[in-house]
């Protein structure tokens, strides 16, 4: 059996993606679209004190393309926060207009392939609680994907010695590095939690450099040989105080 790769675990993660079903909430009266999004504008509000108390954040996107229209990412300390926001979230009556389309169940994740062992507390670090426990970028556009390591009869990235697994994902990583200060990435593990193993998110003022960065990376062997991809969401920042004009008819 090959060395298991250690993780440290930090905030669990919820991506929630909804299309809006403008037909219907075009027949609402304007009185009511107007309070629906007051209520709504609440509650995305009375959650934002998490961000100053350092106990979650969360982040709003419109999505581009017909596979969503809105991505609500939340990140919280425990599983059952992300539950009660979600069940808060479909309670809101404009939640009646929205159509769920996908979501993404996992936590804030790092691998001892990069981070390696020590006799201190990783967890005291402070660049890794950094990592683990962030405060999200309010940058211009967001990408997301899910992610798997191929295993099959030729490949398989499970069998492979974690030696060569910390070379392999060092090498990645050096790509990663490469946009420092272009794009923002967080990693969060999903294995038990939902179908794909691990999911990414990124951030950046520049949408275009998140096709630089796949793009190259696809030429890392790490990709090349052993990377399995779900769909790409790109999406741009929407704040509340745009809730009106983006939900307006």
């Amino acid at each position: 059996m090959s060395e298991v790769a250690e993780t440290l675990d930090g905030w669990y993660s919820l991506h929630l993606f909804y299309a809006i079903d403008w037909t219907t909430f075009r027949l609402v009266s304007e009185d009511e679209r107007e309070s629906m999004i007051s209520e709504l504008e609440s509650f995305i509000n009375d959650r934002t004190h998490v961000r100053e108390s350092h106990t979650g954040d969360h982040a709003i996107y419109n999505i581009t393309g017909q596979k969503a229209d809105l991505l609500l990412w939340f990140l919280r300390p425990e599983m059952k926060e992300l539950n009660k926001i979600e069940n808060d979230f479909n309670k809101l009556r404009i939640a009646d207009y929205l159509i769920p389309t996908y979501s993404y169940v996992s936590v804030i994740e790092l691998s001892n392939y990069l981070t390696g062992k020590s006799d201190e507390n990783p967890y005291e670090n402070p660049h890794i609680k950094a990592r683990l426990y962030p405060e999200l970028p309010h940058s211009e556009y967001i990408c997301f994907y899910p992610m798997d390591k191929r295993r099959n009869e030729t490949y398989n990235w499970y069998m492979l010695p974690i030696e060569d697994r910390k070379k392999l994902m060092y090498n990645h990583g050096m790509i990663g590095r490469k946009y420092a200060g272009k794009i923002k990435q967080f990693i969060t593990g999903s294995i038990g939690f939902d179908d794909f193993e691990w999911g990414v998110t990124l951030f950046s003022d520049d949408v275009l450099q998140f096709k630089k960065i796949v793009y190259e990376m696809r030429f890392d062997e790490t990709t090349a040989r052993y990377g399995e991809f779900g769909s790409f969401y790109i999406g741009h920042i929407l704040n509340v105080d745009d809730f009106k004009e983006f939900f307006s008819i």
